[in-house]
């Protein structure tokens, strides 16, 4: 069930995102692209294949979006399980999620890595000259760079062992109060009583 309401909720992105796409205007035909050297295309994909580990995880953040969103709808329903049943059902859940994200990510992985040089690849054609593709190439493949992008991880730990315990109050009230905000307005209405029925049963 799960797999498949991720499935929508991707979907149902992709086709929102296509309907706020900014209409075609009939205009004068383009002119052709100038042809591009062999040496800029190497270039290009040299680019590309620095790039590779940025493009995977775009992929991943892809994929677990919409996980992310059905956990959270998923939290909200947990609340009106009795206690005893909720830790069975929240490692179902997080099996279930596990095994999407599992199955799901090299799908989009693969399939991002081959589209690249086909979509990303004319973007970096059009706006970069071979001389700052170079510069680009140097600058992502010097030993500063490498090792700044492998402090990433250590920066992000340092940051978030202090983040989350000075605002885990704050934020969590907040989202306690959103997810009893959600879960009334899901909530089925109560069945309101009538006139009619308030006026016989003061009658008995």
């Amino acid at each position: 069930m799960f797999k498949h309401f991720a499935l929508v909720a991707a979907f149902s992105a992709a086709v929102a995102g296509a309907g706020a796409a900014t209409p075609v205007v009939a205009s004068a035909p383009a002119s052709a692209p100038a042809a591009v050297s062999a040496a800029k295309k190497q270039l290009v994909a040299r680019v590309l294949k620095l790039q590779q580990g940025g493009i995977e995880a775009m992929a991943s953040g892809m994929v677990q979006q919409p996980a992310i969103q059905l956990m959270q709808q998923a939290n909200i329903a947990l609340q009106r399980l009795p206690a005893e049943q909720r830790q069975a059902v929240v490692r179902d859940i997080e099996g279930d999620v596990r095994k999407y994200v599992e199955e799901a990510t090299p799908i989009v992985r693969d399939r991002a890595i081959k589209l690249a040089p086909s979509t990303i690849g004319p973007v970096l054609e059009q706006n970069f000259s071979e001389d700052e593709l170079r510069q680009i190439i140097a600058l992502l493949e010097s030993p500063v760079n490498r090792k700044f992008q492998s402090m990433a991880p250590q920066m992000q730990r340092a940051i978030t062992e202090k983040l989350v315990p000075e605002t885990r109050d704050d934020v969590g009230a907040k989202v306690r109060a959103l997810e009893q905000a959600m879960a009334k307005r899901l909530a089925p209405p109560a069945a309101a009583s009538s006139p009619q029925g308030g006026a016989s049963g003061a009658k008995k």
